[in-house]
């Protein structure tokens, strides 16, 4: 057999930098625009059973003991990645959401629906604080921030070292401070569960952050972020405030100071149960209402997921690919070129040129688009299936030549070609490659230094690098694995190999991975 496993580490980014996980920043235009409302009596419903859930409390002063009520009623559906994200905007259909919403303006779906909100209350609460705590080493900056909004600025609360519960209750009750959840779908099955179906969707990175702010409190001041934004309101209620943004779809993010707002676009309360979701780059800020404290759910996602970002991704390689075949691109620059020598209109004449004979050669290109690493990034760094590790052993007996089989886990592996490792420039070979993300580490989810979501100085120590697992076939195989990912079972005989070795060497060595059973 061919193939040869291989390990590989990348960098790990996206997530939510700060308060809500989007928004945008500077002067606004003074125009009040109405809020998209859509109201919904009665969500669907699947699942578990319903169970009744009082006020949401302040955190006591002493760790409560948990319920043990039964869990609620979910309302999401999780058979599929596309019901689960149409669970979660109902009653919105995804075509009026991608239609009229998607990266276009806020829409606040208003739910009165108490089933809704018992299952958004047990998502994350202030009753699990002290099992949170307790189960988890939590740090102050890596997992949990504590801050308030002072004047329009950012103060940082936390302590230094392990969160314990009863320094967040006093920051808490006593600081009215907001604390932040960093990515809580490490320690949350649930949020596990739901981000992992999102990232499927989507097939982009989704990030998560929590937010507990007490009664009559802004934690954070007005900015915008360079993710689009889902916001799940869990427990009590909160005022939210967007305005207009300065740069749509914004790819950074930035703080607004308040004399640069303008009027609002949108002021609205969400309460438990609803859901707002806003654009990249929309400015805004929250607050609690006096008398009832808020906790809420920020999913967050297309950072860096761009045109601009995919083509600085596979342009490179193409341009390397052509410059090798085409002899018009490696004939050399106007002389003096470098110092100055070429008048600006003539060279970007020139380059534009240069420019439409790439797009050209693009499109009638037949061959695969080479990515230097958006693809390769995401299949490394997102989670890995919601499932008993047990799961994501080989299923079943090793497969034979006779056998029918299928491709197990599609929304956890990727096809690419791309350079072999032994290349060297005199012989350059691609291959292909089979990377997947059955093992990846859930507790690294989103988790990178700096990365957005992570606030403030990272704890001195040493993090275990990313790792994705993989295979590597010879470039002939591409065929073979196209059959089994478009088809949804294939006999082992009918595969696109030239030999029976490397039929049944495939098959193998995917099913090795827990990529594939035998029907």
């Amino acid at each position: 057999m061919s193939q040869s496993k291989f390990l590989g580490t990348a960098s790990r980014g996206n997530g939510d930098r700060s308060g809500s996980g989007a928004g945008y920043g500077l002067r606004v235009k003074p125009v009040l625009v109405s809020v998209c409302v859509i109201s919904a009596e009665k969500m669907p419903k699947r699942g578990r059973g319903a169970v009744k859930r009082g006020p949401s409390p302040a955190p006591p002063a002493v760790a409560p003991k948990r319920p043990t009520e039964p869990e609620p009623e979910c309302p999401l559906s999780f058979h599929s990645p596309a019901e689960l994200f149409s669970s979660l905007i109902s009653p919105l259909s995804p075509e009026l959401f991608f239609s009229e919403h998607w990266e276009q303006k806020p829409v606040h779906l208003s739910r009165d629906d108490p089933a809704v909100a018992r299952f958004y209350g047990s998502l994350f609460g202030v009753l699990h604080l002290p099992q949170l705590c307790g189960a988890h080493s939590l740090m102050f900056y890596r997992d949990v921030n504590a801050v308030r909004c002072v004047n329009g600025n950012k103060k940082v609360l936390n302590k230094n070292g392990r969160v314990k519960y009863e320094a967040l209750n006093k920051l808490f009750t006593q600081s009215k401070a907001t604390l932040q959840f960093h990515q809580p779908q490490r320690f949350k099955d649930e949020l596990w569960h739901i981000q992992e179906k999102l990232e499927s969707f989507f097939g982009a990175l989704v990030g998560s952050n929590v937010y507990m702010t007490p009664a009559d409190s802004q934690g954070l001041p007005a900015h915008y972020d360079d993710v689009e934004v889902f916001i799940l309101q869990l427990e009590g209620q909160k005022h939210w405030r967007l305005y207009t943004p300065t740069v749509p779809l914004a790819s950074d993010y930035s703080l607004v100071p308040q004399d640069q707002l303008g009027t609002p676009s949108h002021d609205l309360v969400l309460k438990e149960g609803d859901l707002l979701y806003f654009p990249r780059g929309t400015i805004h800020q929250a607050n609690t209402l006096p008398g009832e404290h808020s906790t809420h759910l920020t999913l967050s996602t297309y950072q860096k997921m761009s045109w601009s970002d995919l083509l600085l991704d596979v342009l490179p390689g193409f341009l390397g690919e052509s410059s090798r075949t085409d002899v018009l691109l490696r004939r050399g620059m106007p002389q003096r070129f470098l110092l100055g020598g070429c008048e600006d209109r003539t060279l970007k004449k020139q380059v534009a040129s240069q420019l439409r004979l790439l797009a050209d050669k693009l499109e009638k290109d037949t061959g695969h688009m080479t990515s230097a690493g958006l693809r390769r990034d995401f299949i490394m760094n997102r989670l890995p299936p919601h499932c008993p590790d047990d799961q994501l052993l080989p299923v079943g007996r090793v497969p034979q030549l006779q056998d029918t089989v299928c491709l197990t886990f599609r929304d956890h592996m990727l096809f690419t070609q791309e350079p072999a490792p032994t290349n060297t420039d005199e012989s350059p070979e691609t291959a292909v490659f089979v990377l997947h993300s059955l093992r990846n580490q859930r507790s690294l989810h989103m988790m990178s230094a700096g990365a957005p979501g992570s606030e403030g100085p990272e704890e001195e120590e040493e993090e275990e690098p990313h790792i994705s697992s993989g295979l590597q076939f010879p470039l002939s195989h591409m065929g073979a694995l196209k059959q089994l990912w478009q088809e949804e079972k294939v006999l082992v005989t009918d595969l696109l190999l030239a030999k029976a070795e490397e039929q049944l060497g495939l098959v193998v060595a995917l099913w090795s991975e827990s990529l594939l059973k035998a029907l």
